[in-house]
């Protein structure tokens, strides 16, 4: 029989009979258009699979990873990747048309008593709804994960045998922890190596704690904040902590227990890192099969400056 084609819904065509007998019937439509659409994956889709790489289980217990606003039914064509989920971030991505906004930094540290959206984060709240721009964060558990903030920042420093410097204290995680601790290629002078980092950091300065002559080799990093990792790193043999967010008090720290210390800034540590992680989770959903713009958020900055 001739069969003559009407549209049914969006998934089905409702076949007619050209008039010659038969029953009408209903066919799904061809095989290539479902391939594109299962292209573009759903925002559960994309939870579900950086789950695989960086896991929820990962993260410090006070911390709150993953969807911070959204719908898991929403389909992501492109998405952003920023430090900070500031007003700034979400309005970019509503420029250049993504649905996801990726950040490091959570939007919601701890349980809301209410939203105002005159203030943080209720405003940004605010405004991610109105654009539809889901938010999701990946912080501490991308800082302890294999490949994450801290295993980039070694791979930035050349590294040599870095490893964990300190494992999560959680049963069946051996492959996971706080920092990174290894060797230089060769050995150097304290000034050269907080000159080479304030370079690689694209830094308007970093505090260095130490004599300016001692000879380092052993190098610790941790993206951020690591200032109560100081006695740490020295019992682990480091010579050097690479950190941010280094107080009065943990630079004392510091000079008692014979350790050197390199404050690249907060801001520094994880954003150039996470530009290398940006680059890598385009690699990851391509591998998986689906197309997703990704794109770096460059008009963020250090909140404070200097004179």
């Amino acid at each position: 029989m001739k069969v003559r084609p009407f549209r049914f819904c969006r998934h089905q065509w409702l076949v007619l009979p050209d008039g010659s007998g038969g029953d009408a019937e209903i066919r799904s439509p061809g095989r290539r258009k479902e391939r594109t659409r299962a292209m573009v994956p759903l925002l559960g889709d994309i939870l579900q699979f950086i789950e695989t790489k960086v896991p929820s289980f990962a993260a410090e217990e006070w911390d709150n990873c993953g969807l911070q606003v959204g719908d898991m039914s929403t389909r992501i064509e492109k998405l952003l990747v920023a430090l900070d989920p500031s007003l700034d971030a979400v309005r970019e991505a509503s420029k250049i048309n993504a649905q996801l906004l990726i950040t490091h930094h959570p939007l919601i540290f701890r349980p809301l008593s209410q939203i105002d959206l005159e203030t943080y984060p209720g405003r940004i709240i605010s405004e991610s709804l109105n654009k539809g721009i889901c938010i999701v964060a990946l912080h501490t558990n991308l800082d302890t994960v294999r490949g994450g903030i801290n295993d980039i920042l070694a791979d930035l420093l050349d590294l040599e045998n870095a490893r964990i410097l300190k494992k999560k204290e959680q049963a069946n995680i051996d492959d996971m922890g706080l920092g990174r601790i290894g060797d230089l290629p060769a050995e150097t002078t304290l000034n050269e190596i907080a000159r080479e980092i304030k370079n690689l950091l694209k830094a308007q300065s970093v505090k260095v704690v130490g004599d300016a002559n001692r000879h380092i080799k052993r190098v610790a990093v941790v993206g951020g904040s690591g200032g109560d990792m100081v006695s740490f790193a020295s019992s682990m043999g480091a010579d050097l902590l690479v950190t941010g967010d280094i107080s009065h008090h943990q630079a004392l720290e510091a000079e008692q227990v014979g350790i050197a210390l390199v404050d690249g800034g907060h801001y520094n540590t994880e954003k150039v890192a996470l530009g290398v992680f940006s680059r890598r989770l385009r690699n990851w959903l391509k591998e998986n099969g689906w197309q997703v713009g990704v794109e770096e958020f460059e008009g963020e900055s250090e909140p404070a400056w200097y004179v």
